[in-house]
Parts: structure tokens; sequence; C-alpha cells
């Protein structure tokens, strides 16, 4: 009798290779991720590019050799490691202008510095507020500070504080200062304040004359608006809320934005 022989079948493995290639792209995928979360941008976009290089036109796993460190090997990895040792000194890359703005806010915030030791001298924090923005140096005088509630006329201590405040803001190069008034938007008086744009304008106004009995100021850089209800700073619909909003604000402008 013949035997007969089965022959086994051989299984096709192609599909190792291709399979083998995707789980090397994950795996660089994940380092990727991993490195990234812990440079700058710069870096991230650099091994962006190499990625998509190796994307674009590599070899399978089953092409290379195993992994062997070489002296004086210098893979991306590496760089992101030493990263921090070679950061650039960001004042050698400003240009003029900029150099110029940073001495400008430099100077606002020893003016700050100096109102800030005033406030703390006479305890009026947290009455008067100061807050370095872009917009330049804000100082804030809350409800109470210098005027009777519904009222545009300064008090005597307030005028005192006032001719203080004028000298602090005495500068060498005299700076434009805006002097803004506002209110919450309970309705005035209609006998004395027809609304709360007249009441706060006279607020900012008489509090303008005030700052400028000091002759070393120039009054051309002062300017007063009444804003009246209409830039609230927290919500009216509570007394703490309208007590915020009651306010006069002295806006100190950095020289390089003046006149834009």
């Amino acid at each position: 009798m013949k035997r007969k022989h089965k022959h086994e079948e051989h299984v096709d493995e192609s599909w190792l290779i291709p399979y083998a290639d995707i789980l090397t792209l994950l795996l660089a995928l994940f380092i990727v991720l991993f490195a990234a979360s812990e440079v700058n941008s710069q870096k991230f976009q650099e091994i962006s590019d190499s990625f998509n290089q190796e994307l674009q036109g590599g070899t399978g796993i089953m092409d290379y050799q195993a992994p062997v460190e070489t002296p004086g090997d210098t893979s991306k990895l590496s760089d992101l490691e030493e990263d921090g040792e070679e950061e650039e000194n960001p004042e050698e890359e400003m240009t003029p202008e900029e150099k110029a703005l940073q001495e400008d806010f430099k100077e606002l915030g020893e003016i700050q510095e100096k109102i800030e030791a005033y406030i703390k001298e006479k305890g009026l924090s947290p009455r008067l507020q100061t807050q370095l923005t872009a917009k330049g140096l804000l100082l804030t005088i809350k409800e109470g500070v210098l005027y009777p509630s519904g009222s545009a006329d300064i008090t005597a201590a307030a005028e005192t504080m006032a001719m203080e405040i004028a000298s602090l803001l005495v500068t060498d190069l005299p700076r434009n200062i805006y002097i803004e008034g506002h209110t919450d938007n309970i309705p005035t008086d209609p006998e004395e304040y027809p609304s709360n744009w007249e009441l706060s304008s006279e607020r900012a106004i008489n509090f303008m004359k005030i700052l400028l009995e000091n002759d070393k100021l120039d009054p051309r850089k002062f300017s007063a608006t009444g804003y009246g209800e209409y830039q609230p700073v927290a919500s009216n619909d509570t007394a703490k809320g309208r007590a915020e909003n009651r306010r006069v604000e002295v806006l100190i402008s950095p020289h390089s934005v003046e006149g834009k």
C-alpha cells in the first residue's frame, strides 16, 4: 500500500514585517511624546521634522542592526537632556525698542514700590491698591477714601492724601496720567447729578485738581474721564459688588505707548 504523505502547508509570515514596522513607529511616537513633555517648542519641532522624514522614507525594523552606542553620539534625546545648559540670554536678542520698554516698566515698578510703601505706612490697604498692567501702573482708590457717599466733594483728609500721592507721581520725564471715575448702577439724586456720568466725571476732575496743585506735575499730561456705571469690576447685584465698582482709578502710562 502506498502511503500518502500529508504535506503541511507553509504559513505565510510576510505580514510580520509591516506589523513590526507599525510597532516600531508606535514606540518611536511614544518616545517623542514623552521627550516633548519636558522640552521647549524649538526642540520639539526638530524632533517632529526628523520623525516626519523617517515616516516619508525610512526602513523597517527588520533592516536595522542591533543598536550600538558609539562615542560622540549626539542624538536628539541627548540634546534634550542638555537643553537647559545652552539657553540663550534673552536680553541679547532684544531690539532697542524692547530694551526701552523694559527700562520703562522697570521705572514704573519703582514708582509702584514707593506708592506701596506709602500705603503700608498710612495703613490704607486694601482701600488703595496698585497693579502693574500692560497699559501702565494702575492705582485704584476704593469708595469712602476720597468722597462721602453720593458726593463728589473731596474730604479734608483725602485732600492731604491726594497731595502726598501727587509727590509720588513726579518723574524725571513727565508721564501721561489718566484719572477715571466709576460708580455703581444705583441712580443718583437728579437734583444734584442728573446721572452717574456727571457724578463719576466730577469725582475724577476734583481729584485731578488736587493732584495738580503740585507744580512739579505737568497739567498737559493729565486727563479726567467719567465712566459712570459702565465699566464695573464686580457684579452690581450685591452690596459688596457695588462697593467695589465705586472707585477712582489713576493710570500712569508707559512712555512707549503714550500718544498711540
